[in-house]
């Protein structure tokens, strides 16, 4: 243990500590040149950029959607194994250590994180695109409950699993073995000290570029989709300087919230943001086809369930089937691998003091459930409005896929009053989604170029909240929406390299719990022999 803290110190006294600031030099630096060159390549060469990282995208999840398929159903089955043994039993940051967060706080800066966007733009179009469209191995006998199953697939076990053994790892190996939070620490018991050194610096160098180009997607992208949004409810035009207003917007307000730390604005706002999105989904419910939706989230998730394995393992081999999977499994598969430097990390810092069983199963069951309802709300409603409303919904959803919410909304109710009341409460949710990624997002990237420390200066938090703003604008007002894809298509790229660290992963941590069950059964075996002794 010595050790370690030697080489941690070794590691933080290489950090630039002036002006606020406490970074990892070599991590920020080249953090900082490969972010600003991508970013000037994606504007002054937008198509070339496009076609050339569309291209690596399109190869990789299309000639590698093995590699996905196996990883991500590995991970499910190692992090399900970690729950239901001896293992589950370990708490992060020793036996002593409790809960920093209730469970709703934990829950709602889980979600906030985790999921964000995707249940107000997924739930509706992602039924209706898979309605449209399967593979033939895929389908069943209702075209309806097959699309929904789909979309549970992506959206449940299996991916949140990859969340879960991330955080996992990054908690036991912070709080437990007193490692740097960051990435470098999961690889210590294959690479040991080396991780300090440049080793380390270059993996924790990935996952930043991961974060900050996953980041600066979403909020690119966001404020295309809430401008659309607003387009539609109010009549607000759509345009570069809209978008720049509401980055700036986004990015003032996650600055506000990272500087106060977690336990305040972070865990604040994923608060009211869980509670605004309930509100939202239950008014959908109440005002809804409420028993269309049971019908068919139950339906569907017992199809699901009993469906897992043939869907997860399923591999296209046909020209056409494995377009279909590249376009949409793998694509999820390798955007979630992708964003486990973020999401695990985060999770990580807001996890000490409960069990790896707690976090196995609380984000892969408990979440996934929470998340099918929610987005079958939402899907539901939509498919079940298309039906009686000739297509309107598949119209929106192929047509601008941001207003496909507003639309469905504007077809369920017919007073406008009611309409503009729900549309306005939506719309704050879908915002609120965006600041909470954006904050603790910036909270992770803090975390990795400083080294790991949990508390670096508010300084830097507020320079790489501000840096996240900024490249989003950059690359959206210079090189609009085809440069926003090509920096979407990077970070899917990195999913592949990911996806061999997540195995890697895995082995390292099932290696370092494995020792610490040994030590405690042996530590058992002496207090009973003790006892006995004292007994004869």
């Amino acid at each position: 243990m010595s050790r370690n803290i030697h080489s941690i110190q070794n590691l933080h006294d290489r950090n630039f500590q002036k002006f606020g600031l406490d970074m990892n030099l070599f991590v920020s630096i080249v953090s900082a040149i490969l972010v600003l060159g991508f970013s000037i390549f994606t504007i002054v060469n937008p198509d070339g950029s496009a076609t050339l990282f569309g291209g690596v995208k399109n190869y990789i999840t299309t000639n590698f959607n093995w590699v996905f398929v196996l990883t991500i159903n590995f991970v499910f089955v190692f992090v399900i194994f970690l729950g239901i043994s001896d293992f589950g039993k370990i708490k992060l940051g020793g036996s002593k250590a409790r809960p920093e967060f209730s469970n709703f706080a934990w829950y709602s800066m889980l979600f906030s994180a985790g999921i964000g966007i995707a249940i107000f733009f997924y739930g509706i179009a992602e039924p209706i695109y898979h309605m449209q469209n399967l593979p033939e191995a895929l389908r069943g006998k209702n075209k309806i409950i097959d699309a929904f199953k789909i979309m549970y697939l992506h959206w449940g076990f299996a991916p949140w699993a990859v969340y879960s053994v991330s955080a996992i790892a990054l908690g036991y190996f912070t709080y437990n073995k007193k490692l740097p939070l960051s990435l470098r620490s999961l690889f210590y018991p294959i690479f040991k000290d080396k991780i300090f050194g440049l080793l380390g610096d270059v993996i924790d160098t990935l996952a930043v570029l991961s974060v900050l180009f996953g980041l600066a997607t979403s909020l690119g992208l966001g404020a295309q989709q809430i401008n659309s949004g607003m387009n539609y409810i109010f009549g607000i035009p759509m345009n570069g300087t809209i978008q720049i207003v509401l980055i700036a917007i986004i990015t003032f307000i996650a600055t506000l919230s990272v500087v106060s730390g977690v336990s305040k604005g972070i865990k604040l706002l994923s608060e009211a943001n869980f509670f605004i999105s309930g509100v939202f989904l239950f008014l959908i419910l109440l005002i809804g086809p409420t028993g269309y939706i049971f019908s068919i989230y139950f339906t569907s998730v017992g199809t699901y369930l009993k469906e897992f394995f043939h869907i997860s393992l399923f591999t296209g081999v046909t020209e056409a089937d494995m377009a279909w999977q590249g376009g949409w499994t793998i694509f999820y598969w390798a955007w979630w691998v992708s964003w486990t430097p973020f999401v695990g990390t985060f999770i990580a810092r807001i996890s000490k003091g409960r069990t790896i069983r707690e976090i196995a199963f609380g984000t892969i069951f408990f979440s996934s459930f929470v998340i099918f309802f929610a987005m079958t709300i939402l899907g539901a409603t939509g498919v079940y409005l298309n039906e009686i409303h000739n297509n309107v919904v598949v119209q929106a959803v192929n047509a601008d896929i941001s207003t496909a919410l507003f639309e469905m909304i504007a077809n369920l109710m017919k007073s406008n009053l009611l309409q503009s009341i729900l549309s306005f409460v939506g719309m704050t949710a879908v915002i609120l989604f965006f600041v909470t990624s954006s904050d603790s997002g910036s909270l992770v990237v803090d975390n990795l170029t400083s080294g790991g420390k949990i508390d670096s200066p508010k300084t830097q938090r507020v320079f790489w909240a501000v840096m996240e703003g900024l490249i989003a604008a950059s690359v959206l007002i210079l090189g609009g929406a085809r440069a926003l894809t090509t920096l979407q298509s990077a970070v899917i790229a990195t999913g592949l390299p990911f996806s061999i660290l997540m195995l890697m992963m895995c082995y390292s941590l099932y290696v370092e719990l494995k020792k610490e069950i040994e030590k405690h059964k042996r530590y058992q075996l002496t207090q009973l022999k003790t006892k006995l002794d004292k007994i004869a």
